[in-house]
């Protein structure tokens, strides 16, 4: 008897294409940490980006976001206003700083960020002598945050903006992309996102000098001098040319993954927006997401646990949105400007698989199941 293959919510699709430039560093014997792809890399990137932005290839999304409190000056006693609606990687290095992370709900428009709370926290914190050293907001699931918001709000009180694009390379925001938003844009190229290098990420900077000083900064912070001198700690995270070659292969089917998302994204919402049951999340007027997970939002927790185990029943992955960081363990102590709306999202929401190698026999397998799911409610 034939078993019916496993979906998966998000798997690396390879283009064809990356295995040349890893091989021509084997065939070089660039096999070190640096070497013509990731310089090539960080030119892809910045090309991509519009070409007056300066990349840092570094070993993690998360690593970027680190880089970018140490260039802002972070450090221990501060606080970072983050969004609460997220994946802890957008708030673990404000603790590697010895900084206070400060969580903000949500606004149901995109799921991100909400401006009005924004402003409320800031307020806040001022009033307690407290003003944060930086903004840490998110383009949830590919969907761009309110941005000429956050950007008003983040010069009102001079404030920088990170711009975690970890999960939104590819999206833009009235054409411009994500990743140049804020003061400091960051990427990931984790195995499950629009495109992978297996793991790794980028810093996106608005000048070479502060490109320069992340570099620096994720090579060990080592001076310039003929043995091993250094002024300040550093961090081993720069990405290797091995794996620069994998993200430059990758570079070549940026926009093809992208269109595929968005086609699975329409596919999904054409067969089931008829259900009054689930809602999905449109794209607000001048907002392009890359869809990298299309997600519905259902009527009940019971409801979202029916369709996601039925799924897993035929060994199909889904996943319940992102727990908000106000109600992680970890985070459960720190203060919070909250509104409900993330907590509802994880009681009630589900992504589907969205990878950009999806089958439409496997797309009718997941509808088959949701839809007779719904219909029997």
């Amino acid at each position: 008897m034939l078993t019916k293959t496993k979906i998966y919510l998000s798997s690396p699709h390879m283009g064809g294409m990356e295995q040349r430039f890893v091989e021509e560093a084997f065939n070089t014997n660039w096999i070190a940490p640096l070497g013509p792809n990731v310089n090539g890399f960080e030119h892809d990137i910045a090309k991509y980006l519009g070409g007056n932005h300066q990349v840092a290839v570094l070993s993690s999304g998360t690593a970027s976001i680190h880089m970018a409190l140490e260039l802002l000056g972070v450090t221990r006693g501060d606080e970072v206003l983050c969004q609460s609606f997220t994946f802890s990687a957008s708030a673990n290095p404000i603790m590697y700083q010895g900084a206070t992370p400060v969580f903000v709900d949500s606004e149901k428009d995109t799921w991100n960020i909400s401006p009005e709370l924004l402003e409320i926290a800031i307020k806040d914190r001022i009033e307690n002598y407290k003003k944060p050293k930086a903004i840490i907001a998110v383009h949830l699931y590919g969907m761009p945050y309110k941005a000429k918001e956050i950007s008003e709000i983040s010069k009102k009180y001079d404030i920088p903006v990170i711009e975690d694009s970890a999960e939104a390379f590819g999206s833009t925001y009235f054409n411009t992309p994500c990743g140049t938003l804020g003061k400091f844009g960051v990427l990931s190229f984790n195995g499950n996102k629009i495109i992978t290098t297996s793991g790794g990420g980028a810093l996106v900077t608005k000048t070479i000098e502060e490109k320069n000083s992340a570099v620096h900064l994720s090579t060990q912070a080592r001076d310039e001098a003929p043995h091993y001198e250094h002024s300040k700690v550093g961090y081993n995270y720069r990405m290797s040319n091995v794996v620069a070659g994998i993200g430059r292969g990758q570079m070549l089917v940026l926009d093809d993954r992208v269109a595929a998302r968005r086609q699975n994204y329409d596919f999904y919402k054409t067969h089931l927006e008829g259900f009054k049951d689930i809602e999905f999340l449109d794209e607000p007027y001048g907002f392009f997401s890359n869809r990298w997970l299309t997600c519905i939002k259902t009527s009940s927790f019971e409801l979202r646990e029916q369709i996601r185990l039925k799924l897993l029943e035929q060994d199909i992955e889904s996943r319940p949105l992102w727990k908000p960081m106000h109600m992680q363990p970890v985070f459960k102590d720190f203060l919070h400007f909250t509104n409900g709306t993330s907590e509802d999202l994880f009681e009630k929401g589900l992504c589907l698989p969205s990878g950009s190698n999806l089958t439409k026999n496997d797309l009718n397998r997941i509808l088959h199941i949701i839809s007779g799911t719904l219909k029997n409610i």
